[in-house]
This record gives C-alpha cells, structure tokens and sequence, in this order.
C-alpha cells in the first residue's frame, strides 16, 4: 500500500461479462496480501493514467464483505461516457496493474432499521449485491427492487436468482412492467429505504418516500454522477485567509479550483452525495446542487458542497 497517499497497487485477475454491456473485474493485491476490509455500500476510486488523461472513477464493491482477498466492480458501458467506462471495457485486461483506494463507504446500511428495501435501476444494482450478502450473514430482513430493460440485458439475474430468489423482484420496463414508488407504502414500521440508479429515478424515490412519510434518517441513496440542476454559470469566490480571488469557470467546480491552487480542500464522492467537502462560507448566497444536504439545512446553514455547489450572483466568501 502507498501509505502517503492512501492507495493500493492491484492487478485484474479475471474479467467477466455480465451481461451486453456489463463487464466485473476481479482486483487482488499485486504482493499478494489480503485486500482492507469493506462493508456493504462501499466503494473504491480507481486511478488510469492513459496517456492523454488521468481517469479517476468510483465504483461500488460488489463482492462478498467477509472475503477481501480480492476486489470486485461492475461497470456498465456507456457510450455517454466521459472516458471512464469506455476504457474500462475496451483497454483494460487481466494483468493490468492500477492504483485504487482504499474503501470508503457513504451508503452504508442503518443499524437502526428493522427492516431494508432496496430499490435499484440498471447499474445501480451494484451496491446491493455485497448489502444483501451483509445482511443475509447477519440474519436480517430485506428486499430488492430491481428494474431493468429486460432479463437479456439483466446483469447478475442468475446470480440474484439462485442467491437471493425470495427477496429480490425484476421489474422489466420491455415487458412494460415498472417499478413503483408504491411498494414503500406497504412496508412494516421501522423500515429503511436505499436507491441506487440515475439521478432522476434516485430524486423521485427519495421525493416519494418523504411523501409517503418515511423520517429523513430512513432514507438512503447513492449517485453515479453529480446531479443535473441545469446550466452553469462562472462565479468568484474570495479566499478570507489567503486574501486571493479566484474565478470558476461554467465547466469547473469550486473544488477543482481550490485544489489547482493549492488548498488541500477535503472530498471524497465528488457528486454531491457524502457531505466531505462541506466548508463553511462567510459571505454570499449558494447554489445548492447537491442531494446530501437537506432543504432546512440549505436554507440555514452557511456552507457550501464544493464539489457541485456553486455561487450565485456574488462572490462567496470561504474563511481559507
């Protein structure tokens, strides 16, 4: 492991194909040892210099929790990709060394939930996988919702079905059957609600379930990409302690900003879904764009999600 930058050298052992356009690579330690241990909901950055880019992506991990000597992620291959699953599927092979993470996880399961349904769309499937492996060790309830286009293109379906074949419901919207919001409503007293897949699909499960009456704290949700509030506009942002402005441009976050200047600004996700780069703001007013914070929270408190947040007609003020 490099120590100082927290990482770990892993080599692709084995490649699966999923389904179409579902590949799982298989990681292991490059010396050998046994990978750090996860919890279900838990994800990984991996790390690709590509001769043209560096690519940095996140991915759930989707094997067994107790058994870490070796990794494994899904990735899904989109032709709207920005370079991340495209290289995944057409450069990567077994044998490549890569640098990943080490396990962060901010889609963990409540402890405090008498029961859990999973809700998830396409690849959103992912952190499920090593959630209910959790749950069925531990003894507890749960059920997942899964919906896709069809069984064809259903990745894990003969996984699902022969692991987890009295919890899990398919919901093909080629046989024009979908998902429900309304299967929350039928849920016993005490249950948690987690939502994995496209933004829009999270937005109104999650919108659904305060509806419906589910306590802020019962519900859970992971992005794969930062959400869409609309176009971006450039803005300044005033750096109290450094007495520096500096200027984001519409197609770059603050974040990226203060880290090209040297502010070791902390993040982790960086779609606005974790809450780790929260700082504090002094003056101006905020765009909020992201889903961490809840609307009492955007509205009184005085911080800002650098990774997606933005600043609005003024320039904001940060205490750095």
């Amino acid at each position: 492991m490099n120590a100082k930058q927290g990482r770990v050298t892993v080599f692709v052992s084995e490649i699966f194909k999923e389904s179409p356009k579902v590949k799982r690579f298989r990681l292991v330690s490059k010396n050998g040892t046994p990978l750090p241990k996860f919890s279900g909901g838990a994800h990984i950055t991996t790390y690709i210099n590509d001769a043209e880019q560096s690519i940095e992506r996140h991915y759930s991990l989707i094997n067994n929790p107790l058994q870490p000597d070796y990794y494994e992620i899904a990735i899904n291959r989109s032709e709207q990709s920005k370079g991340g699953s495209i290289f995944w599927h057409d450069r990567v092979s077994e044998g490549q060394t890569l640098e990943i993470s080490l396990p962060k996880n901010h889609f963990s399961l409540s402890f405090q939930a008498k029961h859990h349904v999973f809700f998830a769309a396409g690849i959103g499937i992912t952190p499920f996988l090593a959630m209910a492996r959790d749950l069925m060790a531990k003894g507890q309830t749960f059920e997942l919702h899964y919906a896709t286009y069809s069984k064809e293109t259903c990745a894990f379906y003969e996984f699902l079905q022969e692991n987890f074949p009295t919890q899990t419901h398919f919901y093909f919207s080629k046989e024009k059957n979908r998902m429900s919001t309304d299967i929350m409503k039928s849920q016993p007293i005490g249950t948690h609600v987690y939502f994995c897949g496209p933004e829009s699909m999270v937005r109104q499960f999650a919108d659904d379930a305060k509806t419906i009456g589910y306590p802020e704290k019962s519900i859970h949700f992971e992005l794969f990409t930062p959400p869409d509030f609309g176009p971006s506009e450039s803005f300044q942002v005033k750096l109290k302690k450094r007495n520096q402005l500096l200027t984001v441009a519409e197609d770059e976050s603050l974040l990226d900003v203060l880290l090209k200047n040297g502010v070791q600004a902390p993040y982790s996700c960086k779609i606005g879904g974790c809450g780790s780069c929260e700082l504090d703001i002094l003056e101006g007013e905020v765009d909020h764009r992201d889903m961490f914070l809840t609307d009492k929270e955007k509205k009184e408190k005085k911080v800002i999600l650098t990774c997606v947040s933005r600043g609005r007609n003024s320039p904001i003020v940060l205490d750095l």
